[in-house]
């Protein structure tokens, strides 16, 4: 029988009537089990938008009509960006990728294989590749989620003695509901932060870390004090 993170289940990090993405974590346990399912999802939900409301721009591009893109922003296909959406100058969108409702992709922003919930907002110079982030969670100027590990192998999520196995060798992080995270931040594969937790500018994290926790250093972290 396996071991569970119940810190970093999909029902506990995210509310997914909070996307267009719903479906796709529908009868899944993680989060990080659609990362493999995100391109073909959004080829698919593409076909289906309404062309009233979404405008097909070149090849596998869907844009709502009241989104913000700027003209200097690269997009490649798949990629769905939505409603009231702002897609800032010279953000660099790789493909498969879904950007919510609202949500802000900031100056030099580069995203790959992602789903930013609505009201996500990655403003600044980050870089976020195979990697989930819940509604209206933020990522400081220049902090970044690293996908890979430097000797190549699978990404292995962890919290306390418990190992969970993802298969996957490329593996960002999961952002639950309203995570804020630092400027200068690293997020090192396999990274889990839940909902309601903050992470401190200049940190480097790595593991689960549970719900309405400040992340101030590996060794300090604080519950967080409801005033």
């Amino acid at each position: 029988m396996e071991t569970e993170i119940a810190d970093a289940l999909i029902a506990n990090l995210f509310t997914t009537e909070e996307t267009l993405a719903k479906e796709l974590f529908e009868g899944r346990r993680y989060p990080w089990e659609v990362l493999p399912l995100i391109r073909e999802f959004i080829l698919r939900l593409g076909e289906t938008l309404p062309a009233g409301e979404y405008e097909r721009r070149g090849e596998a591009i869907w844009v709502a009509r009241d989104a913000k893109v700027a003209e200097s922003a690269f997009l490649a296909g798949p990629c769905i960006i939505d409603h009231e959406a702002e897609v800032r100058h010279c953000a660099f969108v790789r493909g498969s990728a879904l950007i919510g409702k609202q949500a802000v992709v900031g100056n030099s922003t580069e995203l790959k294989n992602v789903i930013l919930f609505n009201r996500v907002q990655v403003p600044h110079y980050n870089y976020v590749g195979d990697s989930i982030l819940g509604f209206r969670s933020h990522m400081g100027a220049g902090s970044i989620t690293s996908n890979v590990k430097s000797d190549k192998t699978n990404v292995v999520v962890k919290q306390g003695d418990v190992r969970l196995e993802t298969g996957m060798r490329k593996f960002g992080a999961m952002l639950g509901d309203y995570v804020e995270i630092g400027c200068g931040s690293v997020l090192n594969p396999g990274t889990v932060v839940g909902r309601n937790s903050s992470v401190y500018p200049l940190s480097s994290v790595r593991g689960v870390i549970p719900p309405g926790r400040i992340y101030k250093n590996q060794g300090e972290i604080v519950e967080r004090q409801t005033r």
